[in-house]
């Protein structure tokens, strides 16, 4: 479904990724892990076309290099970055409203659906999103995109700042959003989560990625996660 060739990306003149290379199928959940700093962000950023780039981006066997974010986002991408983004003014609903490709509900996932998922939204449903904690934020934020209906969503650290309970909460919905063959490429820090529900993952170290198997293939490889995932 996604297919990431020789990717290279720059913010100014720091080459950041050098020749990235991944690829995510269809229903699948696949994570990309590593230290800070290491470019984990800034491919997904770069997929979507908002940092400088080269390389080759096919999503669906059609090539995305040159396009905006935004028809990106048309193409069937869905991006939910660490910064949440959420339009603090407006309620909960308006924010969940405004995720929708159209006025008329017509994918997958509706409000009712976000609310039977989190009751928390359900409660602040009417309050403004800026009065909301910051895991209240965070699943906003991953609703909100869902609500787009996309093929395909990138997430950056989902449960950073969240609490063993929302956690747990997060990791249930990336388990329904692949029930319902939505594919899902995963930035996360907590290697324990990210083993319990992805069938591949990929590691980066300085910009590329220097490792990639399955949860086993992690688990049994002492020496690989000492070098490039442990503190």
């Amino acid at each position: 479904m996604l297919e990431v060739r020789d990717l290279n990306a720059w913010y100014g003149k720091s080459h950041i990724l050098r020749g990235v290379r991944l690829d995510v199928r269809q229903g699948e959940i696949v994570s990309l892990l590593g230290r800070n700093g290491v470019g984990r962000s800034t491919t997904i950023k770069a997929i979507m076309g908002m940092v400088q780039r080269q390389g080759s981006v096919k999503f669906k066997g059609r090539e995305l290099a040159g396009l905006k974010a935004f028809e990106i986002a048309r193409r069937g991408l869905g991006y939910v970055p660490e910064s949440r983004d959420i339009f603090p003014t407006l309620t909960v609903r308006q924010n969940l409203a405004l995720g929708q490709k159209s006025a008329r509900p017509s994918g997958r996932w509706t409000i009712e659906h976000m609310f039977e998922m989190f009751p928390r939204l359900e409660m602040r449903a009417d309050a403004p999103a800026g009065v909301l904690s910051g895991g209240e934020q965070q699943m906003l934020t991953l609703c909100r995109t869902l609500m787009g209906d996309p093929e395909l969503v990138m997430i950056d650290e989902p449960t950073e700042g969240l609490a063993p309970k929302l956690v747990e909460q997060v990791a249930n919905l990336f388990q329904e959003v692949k029930k319902r063959g939505i594919s899902i490429l995963l930035v996360e820090q907590k290697l324990a989560i990210t083993l319990d529900i992805s069938e591949r993952l990929y590691v980066m170290g300085h910009g590329a990625i220097v490792f990639d198997g399955t949860p086993r293939d992690v688990r049994d490889n002492a020496a690989m996660r000492k070098e490039w995932l442990e503190v």
